[in-house]
């Protein structure tokens, strides 16, 4: 009998050791933190053996397979010992793969993949395809190949799960973009991560399709470098010869191998630049899957946004207040300062990743009435930005940071959250961060 070992039991991890015991292995799963309720039950009622609070290393080191939460790093001390015995390390989206044959849209890059990613799954779902949401969003892919299996999965992948990635094939692949982020993981080697994004397109043949904004010049520049077996369908704002979609006089058009076909840009869903871009990923993505264009026009003119994503929370005192934690890098924060037309009250601020602030300077110096800084430590943003906007506030706590922005804004202005840093000194995660941003709008009114 094969053993497996699951590191991390989180929703990947969990879902894999069901999986695991489904295959008829025995799993071991092994956790270094605490587990979730939800999972614990899981776990036990599966009757899954686990552990939680560190690993115990004479469990786990006779592994056949071990699949590896995204979030734990290689460089990871338990992960290193099973590495030097060489047992196969998988993500537990390579893992699933091996036990389907179901299609895959897979979808990366820095920024925009979730949005991508939700909306692509909107307009299959719409359109009546048995389809599937895993990967970073939706339920662990290994559970539902196991219990809820579907024709087609469209998955949101991040360069963590790439790394672990091998013999899964990608039928549609997606690359939104890239821009420097999580550095700290790759050695802080800009090269390192975009090899672990490229890792999409590995296993792909001349039957499968690469989709990509062709306008990104690290993803052209590394292209450039490579062989690239599948059809290539790039997406821009502006036509070049080659372009699968742009925009013609207020018109997306889409340029597919078997129809061409368009939608009024103002009849997105979805407005501003990042979502021009996302529409066109996901609108490539469903024309390849032969889905008719009535029905993805539908769907892209009736998606409602991602939660946490240039969420609109309310308007207080004439001031709209929008929530965008998910701006995690700085390249997030460019596109949604792109998309304000009227003066803005930003707030910045969290767990630095080794921000390079220059990219949105510019918007900043247009846009931006006034920064608020909402971090444990702002002295790098209040170096940076002190002397680029006519108000600038230290503060170290949601409740003061909103509190500030209220003071700050007038009748027609914008309170924008939109932080370019991770959100792990003051809060659990993004998702922590907005919701606590969202109920401390709320009491504004």
């Amino acid at each position: 009998m094969e053993k497996l070992v699951v590191l991390g039991g989180g929703e990947s991890g969990a879902g894999a050791a069901i999986l695991g015991k489904d295959k008829g292995m025995k799993v071991v799963l092994s956790d270094a933190g605490t587990l979730k309720n939800e999972y614990r039950d899981i776990l036990i009622e599966e009757g899954i053996e686990f552990e939680e609070g560190g690993h115990t290393p004479e469990k786990l080191l006779d592994a056949d397979i071990v699949v590896k939460s995204p979030g734990i790093p290689p460089y990871a001390p338990m992960v290193e010992k099973l590495a030097e015995l060489n047992i196969p390390i998988l993500s537990e989206i390579e893992f699933a793969g091996r036990f389907t044959k179901s299609k895959m849209v897979c979808i990366t890059g820095s920024n925009g993949k979730t949005t991508t990613t939700l909306l692509t799954y909107h307009i299959l779902k719409e359109a009546g395809l048995d389809v599937g949401l895993a990967g970073n969003v939706g339920k662990s892919l290994a559970l539902q190949v196991s219990r809820d299996p579907h024709d087609v999965y469209v998955i949101e992948l991040s360069s963590f799960q790439l790394e672990n990635m091998y013999d899964f094939k990608a039928n549609i692949a997606v690359m939104m973009n890239i821009t420097p982020d999580h550095l700290d993981r790759y050695d802080h080697k800009m090269q390192n991560y975009i090899n672990a994004k490229f890792r999409i397109l590995q296993n792909q043949t001349k039957e499968d399709y690469f989709i990509y904004w062709q306008d990104d010049p690290v993803v052209k520049k590394q292209i450039q470098q490579l062989q690239i077996e599948a059809m290539q369908m790039p997406f821009s704002e502006f036509f070049h010869e080659d372009s699968a979609a742009y925009v013609d006089n207020g018109i997306v058009k889409f340029v597919t191998p078997t129809e061409v076909w368009e939608i009024p840009r103002d009849k997105l869903s979805l407005t501003g630049l990042h979502n021009l871009y996302n529409s066109m990923a996901a609108g490539l993505s469903a024309s390849l899957l032969d889905i008719k264009k009535d029905k993805i026009r539908e769907a892209l003119s009736d998606f409602e946004a991602v939660e946490h994503r240039l969420e609109y929370v309310a308007t207080v005192g004439g001031v709209r207040y929008i929530n965008d934690s998910k701006a995690t890098n700085v390249n997030s924060t460019w596109y949604a300062l792109e998309s304000m037309n009227t003066p803005t009250v930003l707030i910045l601020g969290g767990k630095d990743k080794g921000n390079d602030y220059t990219e949105i300077e510019q918007l900043v110096t247009e846009k931006v009435k006034a920064i608020v800084c909402m971090g444990k430590d702002n002295s790098k943003l209040l170096d940076f930005f002190g002397d680029k906007v006519a108000a600038i506030v230290d503060t170290h706590s949601v409740e003061d940071a909103v509190k500030a922005c209220a003071g700050l804004a007038a009748d027609g202005d914008t309170v924008l959250l939109s932080p370019c840093c991770a959100s792990f000194d003051l809060f659990s995660s993004y998702e922590d961060r907005g919701r606590k941003f969202k109920n401390e709008v709320l009491k504004l009114r």
